[in-house]
């Protein structure tokens, strides 16, 4: 097969069929870029979530004199009662799981709260004795903080035991029913594209039915025959990976690095080295797709 009359052919089925060829790279370039976020979104729920979960505490609640019920009884946790929730902390089981531990006392807890929600008038109804003393955990591997919660729940002088990551939870499901939302329309998009693909290669064809007759006369192969339309399709399709690749990496190096990294949020963001990781997968999911359809589409043809 000689791949000067093959490219002549495919230059030709491209200028022929040139408002086709622009559909398709749009169609690839709006479905690929979506692609390409949807996978980077979920590089970046990966991201938080280890980021996250790794510095999510376990916190031991202490018995104020305002607490109702469980172990409390509106009673103040005592100096004994401290010292055995710390020796608990300090001995096996769960020494062995603790990467380390504070304490923070009402006067600390108070402080807190006036940082975070400021000295407006509401915090004026706040008194340090009103916020409980409090044991913040560290674990080593925070998936193991059932054992904490069973080991110090009961334990008297403690109100409540909590993993602090079931705060995070609901965030991270929002994020991923986005990121599976990307993904649909990511998906549809490429079926869109797929099919435009398949309809510009049958309709590129039929304009060159006799041109095809004639290399079927002549005894040209059918691989022949097909190779310069799938070509077409691929080469448009290309285009538009190409230009969602660079969407994707301006996108993370304008928006992402540039707008979101330069605020003090401390939140790790997708990088450029995770943009370069999705650019082959666009690439080359574009060609892939393009010369299946096509591929698909003129052999269909062919055989009317």
């Amino acid at each position: 097969m000689r791949a000067g009359l093959v490219l002549s052919e495919v230059g030709q089925g491209l200028r022929r069929n040139i408002s086709m060829v622009v559909s398709i790279i749009l169609v690839t370039f709006i479905s690929l870029t979506f692609v390409g976020a949807a996978i980077l979104l979920q590089f970046q729920i990966n991201q938080m979530k280890g980021y996250w979960y790794d510095r999510a505490q376990v916190a031991v609640y202490l018995c104020t004199a305002y607490t109702e019920g469980g172990n409390c009884n509106e009673t103040e946790a005592t100096s004994q009662q401290k010292a055995d929730v710390e020796q608990a902390l300090k001995t096996a089981p769960l020494s062995p799981l603790i990467k380390h531990y504070e304490f923070e006392d009402h006067a600390q807890a108070f402080k807190h709260y006036q940082e975070q929600f400021g000295k407006d008038d509401s915090a004026g109804f706040v008194t340090p004795d009103f916020l409980p003393e409090t044991f913040w955990v560290n674990l080593k591997n925070p998936d193991q903080s059932d054992v904490v919660i069973e080991r110090l729940s009961n334990q008297p002088g403690v109100d409540d035991v909590v993993d602090q990551r079931k705060y995070l939870q609901p965030i991270f499901n929002v994020l991923n029913v986005a990121s599976l939302t990307a993904i649909g329309i990511a998906a549809l998009m490429l079926i869109a594209a797929v099919l435009l693909i398949a309809t510009t290669i049958r309709l590129s064809a039929f304009s060159r039915r006799r041109e095809v007759g004639i290399m079927r006369l002549v005894g040209a192969s059918n691989r022949f025959i097909q190779t310069p339309f799938i070509l077409e399709g691929v080469v448009a399709a290309l285009i538009g990976s190409v230009l969602a690749s660079g969407a994707i990496i301006a996108l993370v190096h304008f928006f992402v690095q540039g707008y979101l990294n330069a605020s003090p949020s401390g939140i790790p963001f997708v990088s450029m080295r995770d943009a370069l990781v999705v650019v082959p997968i666009v690439i080359v999911g574009g060609a892939v797709l393009s010369a299946i359809s096509g591929a698909v589409a003129i052999r269909r043809y062919l055989k009317v």
